[in-house]
């Protein structure tokens, strides 16, 4: 099944996608001591959250910082989506890239080693470096494009208004380099008028939106302008907002209820 049917079937019920950041000093108090208390909150996290997910997004940084048992925790983590939500899309958030040589590699890595559906790429080195990723016609190549951090603009805004860095990218994937139509893009929700530009000029790729919840990014201009009526499908994505809902015992309650609100606030606003 091509990446963009296996996208369609996952976001057929909801866009809502969750970023998944452990971070030791943020577990729940009666986990700490555990060693294996990231597994068990991050397992916890992912089976009460499937009802209402379409896809988890692994941050693979969190997971490194850990130290060895960082790659214990993470298969962990995929076989935990496998089982409790099997259509979810798995995103490994690594945003990796280098020249053609070592993008094959990273390449193998994310799809053979570990199984992801789909993966965050830096475009910076054009399509040579792209291209090992977009060879497995299958699973996703999600590229940055507008990011919501406040300092992005630094590089993505350079050209100026006319002609800015994010929109040449997002040029580039829609009529070069999406030639096995599985390259998605990332754009920030806290961007809003510039996430119109960037759907204009590309009308037919799925959008990895973060920035709702901790950076407070507008969630109507983000179903307005990037996943819309007649639009491709696309995911909205939340980490600390869901995963961090509470540090008590109910966690895992407290992160079901979040990840609900987000699927009911965007379904009612597709709707409308």
């Amino acid at each position: 099944m091509s990446f963009y049917k296996r996208l369609d079937r996952a976001t057929s019920q909801s866009r809502v996608c969750v970023g998944l950041d452990p971070v030791l000093e943020k577990l729940p108090h009666h986990l700490k001591n555990y060693e294996t208390g990231t597994v068990e909150f991050l397992s916890a996290i992912v089976e009460a959250t499937a009802p209402f997910t379409a896809a988890y997004k692994p941050n693979l940084a969190f997971f490194e910082a850990l130290g060895t048992k960082g790659e214990y925790v993470l298969q962990a983590t995929i076989d935990s989506v496998r089982k409790h939500a099997p259509n979810a899309i798995v995103i490994g958030d690594g945003k990796r890239n280098d020249i053609g040589s070592t993008a094959e590699r990273y390449a193998i890595a994310l799809f053979e080693r570990f199984g992801f559906d789909a993966v965050t790429v830096n475009p910076y080195l054009g399509w040579d470096g792209i291209e090992p990723f977009t060879k497995y016609a299958d699973r996703g190549v999600i590229l940055l494009a507008l990011t919501s951090n406040p300092s992005g603009g630094e590089l993505q805004d350079h050209g100026g208004e006319d002609d800015p860095l994010y929109l040449k990218v997002a040029q580039l994937a829609e009529k070069r380099w999406n030639i096995n139509n599985n390259i998605g893009l990332v754009v920030g929700a806290t961007k809003g008028e510039k996430m119109a530009r960037v759907r204009e000029a590309a009308p037919s790729l799925p959008f990895l939106v973060p920035g709702i919840g901790a950076q407070g990014g507008d969630l109507q201009a983000v179903i307005q302008y990037s996943m819309g009526k007649g639009q491709p499908s696309g995911v909205v994505n939340s980490s600390r907002g869901i995963i961090y809902a509470s540090s008590g015992e109910d966690f895992a309650q407290a992160a079901a209820r979040e990840a609900e609100k987000l699927q009911t606030q965007i379904n009612d606003l597709l709707e409308s």
